[in-house]
Formats: C-alpha cells, sequence, structure tokens
C-alpha cells in the first residue's frame, strides 16, 4: 500500500488539471483484511465504547461537567414534548408540490426531542427522563419507516408514501437508528424495568429497518459495483457510519457483525478511492461534514472497534481531506462556497478539532478553537456530542488562530484560493456534472477585507425539484446568476461533457486560468474563451479572451453576482460597498454598458445567508464581437483608520 502524496499547496509553480476521473484504486480499509481476521478483533459485547457505563455518575459527571445544566434544561423542556404524527399526506405533499420539510420538520422535532431526553437522563442518571424516552421510542417503532420522503422514490413503488412491504437505508433512517442503538446501548437495562418489550421492539426494529437490509440488499450509495465514472458522495460515509453503529451497539451473532463491518469497509474504500488526490471537496464546505466529517467518525468507530487493527490516518490524503475546511475558510464566519454549498458554513468546531486531532494537523484544531463559541452541542448524532464533551475539555489549551496560506491548489477538483492583505480569490474549473453541481464552471468568488463582495449564491431550500428534471430551471442553478459571461446569448449547459478545460494555476504568478468554451452548449458557436484571474496588492484583473467560430446574434454580456447593491453613477466604475472598505470594478465605458438589478429573496435557506435581496450586476457589450479581449479591474480600498485626534 502506497500513500498518496500529500497534496502541495504553497510554492507551487504551476500545475494542469486534466478532465480525467479523480478514481484510484486505493483499498485502504479492505487491503488491511489479508493480514487480519475481522471476527477475531472485533471487541464483544460493545466494549469498544469510549464513554462511561450509564451507572457511572462520576465518570459521567467529569465528561458532562459545566455543560450538564444545559443539556439537563433542554431534557426538561422535552418531558411535556406532544410527539408529532407524520402524516400520509405529508409524504404525499412531496409529490404534489415538492416539498420535503412538510414532512421532514415534524419527524426532525421528534428525534430531536427523544435526544435531548437522552443526554439529560445521562447527565442527571436518576430515571426522571425515562418515561418521556419510552414514549418517544414506542412513537420511533411505530412509525413505518425512518425514511424521508425525498427518498422513498428508491423503493420499488417509486411513491413518496412508505411502502411496509420494502425497507431502504437513507441519510434519514440511519441518524434514527444510530440514536436509538446508542439509546439501547446505555439504557435498555433500565427501560427492562419497566418493560423489556420495549427494548426487545427497539433492537427488533433497528435489525429490521437497517441490520438486516444492508446485509442484503445493495444501496446505490454503497457503490459495491463502482466504476471510475460512478458518482459516489457524502452518502456513502454518511449511510456507512449510521449502519457500522447500529450494528456494533445491538448485534450479537458475530458472524453476522464481522461481515456487516466488511461489507462496509468495502463500501467506504469505494468512497475514498473516488476521492479527489487532492483532498478538495467538489460538494463545498456545507458538505464537509457529512463527507469528510464522516469519514472522521466511520474511521475512529472502525479503529476502536478493531482494537486500532483497521487504521489509516497514516495516508496524507486523509489529512487533507480534513484540511479543505481550514483552507475554506476566511473569517468572520464566511467561508469559500460553490454548487450547493452556503458561503455561511457553520463548521462544527468540535468536528472540525476532532479531526485536526485525530490527523495531527495543527491548523485544523487552531481553527476550531477560533470558532468554538462555548456552546454545547445540539444534535441527534449521539457519537457527535458526546465525542464533543471529550473535545471541549482537549480544546481548552489550544491557541485560536485561523492559519490563511497565500495559495492553495486542488489541481482535481480544479479549484484555487489565492490571498492576499484585502483579498481572499477563489476559483474553479470543472465540470457541470459534479455533485451538486450548478452550471458553474469558470465562475469566481471574492472576499474584501473578510467579507464576501461578488458572491456564490449557494442554493435554496431543497425540494423535489432541485435533484430532479427541473434542477437547472432554478435560478440559483443558471451559468446567469454566477460570476460568468453569457455568451452570444447563452449561458452554460448541465452534463458532464460540459467542463472547463486546459485549467493552471500559478503560484508565482498567483493567477487561476481556465477556457470555459466547453462549459457552453454549441449552438454558442464558442471557440475559445479563456479567463484569466491574476491577484495583486490590493487589486483583481479579471481577463478574458474568446473567439467565435460564427458571427454572433447577440452581444456578450459579463455577469456578476454581488451582495451589496453597485453605485453606478461614474462611467467606467462600478462602486461596490463592503464593510471595511469600497470595492471599485473598473471596465472599459466604450465597450460595455452596465446595468444593476435587485434581486429580491424570500427562501429562508438564502435569505440566512444574504438577507433580503443580492443584485446582479451586467457588463454589456456594445457589439457582437467574434473575438476579443476584456479587460477588468477590481481595486479594494479599505475606509480610512479614525482620527483618535478628530473622532
Amino acid at each position: 500500500m502506497k500513500p498518496i502524496c500529500k497534496m502541495a499547496v504553497v510554492g507551487m509553480v504551476c500545475f494542469l488539471a486534466g478532465p480525467a476521473s479523480a478514481f484510484e484504486e486505493r483499498n485502504w480499509l479492505t487491503a488491511q483484511l489479508d493480514s487480519i481476521s475481522i471476527r477475531q478483533h472485533l471487541k464483544a459485547e460493545a466494549r469498544w465504547v469510549p464513554f462511561p457505563d450509564y451507572t457511572d455518575r462520576t465518570a459521567w459527571n467529569n465528561l458532562f461537567q459545566e455543560t450538564a445544566e444545559v443539556y439537563i434544561k433542554r431534557g426538561e423542556a422535552a418531558l411535556n414534548y406532544q410527539w408529532k404524527v407524520v402524516n400520509a399526506s405529508y409524504y404525499l405533499e412531496y409529490e404534489r408540490s415538492g416539498s420535503r420539510k412538510i414532512m421532514e420538520n415534524p419527524f426532525s422535532q421528534n428525534n430531536m426531542a427523544l435526544a435531548d431526553l437522552l443526554y439529560a437522563e445521562l447527565a442527571e442518571g436518576k430515571g426522571r427522563f425515562l418515561p418521556a424516552i419510552i414514549d418517544g421510542v414506542f412513537h420511533c417503532c411505530e412509525m413505518t419507516s425512518w425514511v424521508l420522503s425525498a427518498h422513498l422514490k428508491k423503493q420499488k413503488t417509486r411513491r413518496s408514501l412508505p411502502d411496509f412491504r420494502e425497507q431502504v437505508i437513507d441519510l434519514g433512517s440511519v441518524q434514527v437508528s444510530e440514536m436509538l442503538a446508542w439509546l439501547y446501548y446505555f439504557l435498555h437495562k433500565e427501560m427492562d424495568k419497566t418493560d423489556p418489550s420495549i427494548s426487545l421492539r427497539l433492537k427488533h426494529e433497528i435489525q429490521r429497518r437497517t441490520l438486516t437490509p444492508f446485509l442484503e440488499q445493495h444501496y446505490w450509495w454503497m457503490a459495491l459495483d463502482s466504476r471510475p465514472e460512478t458518482l459516489v458522495n457524502n452518502w456513502n460515509p454518511w449511510c456507512n457510519t449510521g449502519v457500522l453503529q447500529s450494528f456494533l451497539l445491538t448485534e450479537t451473532d458475530s458472524t453476522r457483525m464481522a461481515q456487516a463491518v466488511e461489507r462496509s469497509m468495502l463500501s467506504v474504500d469505494q468512497f475514498i478511492n473516488h476521492a479527489n488526490g487532492d483532498g478538495g471537496c467538489d460538494e463545498g464546505p456545507s458538505y464537509w461534514g457529512h463527507a469528510a466529517g464522516k469519514l472522521l467518525d466511520y474511521l475512529q468507530l472502525l479503529d476502536m472497534a478493531t482494537e486500532g487493527k483497521i487504521r489509516i490516518w497514516q495516508y496524507p490524503l486523509i489529512q487533507s481531506l480534513g484540511e479543505y475546511i481550514s483552507r475554506s475558510y476566511v473569517g468572520n464566519g464566511w467561508t469559500v462556497n460553490f454548487a450547493d454549498a452556503s458561503a455561511k458554513t457553520a463548521a462544527d468546531p468540535y468536528l472540525v478539532f476532532r479531526y485536526g486531532q485525530q490527523t495531527g494537523s495543527e491548523n485544523m484544531m487552531q481553527l476550531a478553537k477560533a470558532l468554538y463559541s462555548g456552546h454545547p452541542m445540539r444534535s441527534t448524532d449521539v457519537f457527535r456530542v458526546l465525542s464533543s464533551l471529550k473535545a471541549r475539555q482537549d480544546m481548552a489549551h489550544i491557541e485560536a488562530r485561523t492559519a490563511h496560506e497565500p495559495f492553495t491548489w486542488y489541481p482535481e477538483t480544479e479549484v484555487g484560493y489565492l490571498r492576499n492583505e484585502d483579498m481572499v480569490l477563489a476559483v474553479k474549473g470543472g465540470y457541470n456534472a459534479e455533485s451538486h453541481n450548478h452550471n458553474d464552471a469558470g465562475t469566481f468568488s471574492l472576499y474584501c477585507f473578510g467579507y464576501p463582495v461578488f458572491i456564490d449564491i449557494g442554493v435554496g431550500t431543497y425540494t423535489r425539484q432541485t435533484f430532479g428534471k427541473e434542477r437547472y430551471s432554478i435560478w440559483t442553478m443558471q451559468s446567469q446568476y454566477h460570476n460568468l459571461p453569457l455568451i452570444n446569448g447563452q449561458g452554460q449547459k448541465d452534463g458532464r461533457k460540459y467542463r472547463a478545460s486546459g485549467t493552471t494555476c500559478n503560484a508565482s504568478r498567483r493567477s487561476f486560468t481556465t477556457d470555459i468554451a466547453g462549459a457552453y452548449p454549441a449552438k454558442t458557436g464558442i471557440a475559445t474563451w479563456s479567463r484569466t484571474c491574476t491577484l495583486q496588492k490590493r487589486s483583481l484583473i479579471l481577463t478574458d479572451r474568446f473567439r467565435m467560430k460564427t458571427d454572433c446574434t447577440a452581444p456578450h454580456e459579463e455577469h456578476f453576482m454581488l451582495r451589496k447593491e453597485p453605485d453606478l453613477s461614474h462611467p467606467g466604475k462600478v462602486a461596490i460597498p463592503t464593510e471595511g472598505g469600497v470595492v471599485t470594478l473598473h471596465y472599459d465605458a466604450r465597450i460595455f454598458t452596465a446595468t444593476a438589478e435587485r434581486i429580491h429573496l424570500d427562501d429562508p435557506a438564502l435569505t440566512r445567508v444574504w438577507g433580503n435581496s443580492v443584485y446582479r450586476l451586467v457588463l454589456k457589450d456594445r457589439t457582437t464581437r467574434t473575438k476579443g479581449t476584456y479587460h477588468l479591474h477590481i481595486t479594494a480600498s479599505p475606509l480610512p483608520s479614525p482620527d483618535p485626534l478628530h473622532p
């Protein structure tokens, strides 16, 4: 097993990114099965669990410490919780209107209430929360399915109403399954004092809904028949982590246990095999916690359950997958975002710290401390919540710091970050079939003085349309609502073949270049459209060189998405306010006319990031050119420091 070379990011001269698949047959997990027997090394009766037994009150007091009061109060608030019925109409609404939330909201509220009760009981240990916990367990067991309405189309019926004849394993079901598995592990003896049938039913439902289907069925996210072109995304480590916990905490048959662990290793190997060797995440930072973060959880669980016999922390790629989140952080709560990711990603500081601690990344541990607010974690993910209590204690002596490398380049992901004193430039090449893709090959984002100016809008609330045939009818998915040109009246096209080419990033020149012609449909008539972004001391030079194959029927347009309203009162200059200064886009008024439109936002997923509006700046060529060069110069001017003598 040859370790992959660590991602080089600082001081690189130039790398060319090719369009080949990132697939590499590493198989680091299953390669270790040749030398050990999983069945021999799996710790029986969950003796691997790193948390105290329920009755060890001293250990729990030491673990919760000052957070106990918070968790107990959350549990007290759930003592009189009214368990919500997820009606059939809530599931069917996904088919009728595309809404997921009408089903997901009551389902999530039930799960969170049960988790709050569990943590409160672990923190207090007096049995006060057990009656409500039993109500919650009974309610969960009575549900036909734990699968989210949006994912029930994987049933043979292709409908969004659960079919009792078929079990599906999805993101929702594994979250419930793993939570109930931990609840069973900690409290089944206590629940037996009320009625042994409670624990028996709980274990039976985990077996029926998760354990047996995992061993007997093949779900797409398992990727066991993976080929280089297969899309393997965050579902893989997310689902495998939930399934692994469910087996490790409830399965008593050692043969079935070993089979499940080996099957999950085969599956997670496919996630690692398909991971870009540079450590980048094409799904963006919002998905880091569910992709690389879930991989961390899985590898830690596997390490503990096999007495340390299965561990792959030594591979530099594992660390690089983690450090993607620290390199993507801009500051002031903002992070670089592409595709469906959000520019305000609330990275879990406990998870970032644990990843850094496990891989020896000082940057991650220091960023975690900088992000740390002191608030105890609240989640249905029991393993993460209890692990966060340990991380909270270990984090106490870490220095808070955000390490900003001046140059980061992910050659396989085709994403680059360049920084100077006042600016952070994020640019991408790529192709228009990446996971959670937008038609955005060649786009960029620019942050000045720690805040976004030229933005990537992200994605609205998920609906059926988000992942259906209508995806690219949604405006946030279209290239004309990214920082990209409209060429001969045409935007980019979705599909694997629509891609940027010749993508390079040069550290010494502090520039990024890509040809985005291939991301546009043939009817555009474009031969080449080479985009170069060069970051200077306090400015960005954007140069687009193009040549058409045919005459144009519409003038080209340069589109830019802005967080704040621009001032167009001076021809040749667009002034854009931001915290700490003013950003000015300089353009040739002889070539372009400038207009701006306000885009009203009412989707909560967008308003929580950008407020009630964003703006689209359009520079429209005055003629229909078949070849030419557009030079745009963006400068950042800080506000003058206040004079202490003349406030």
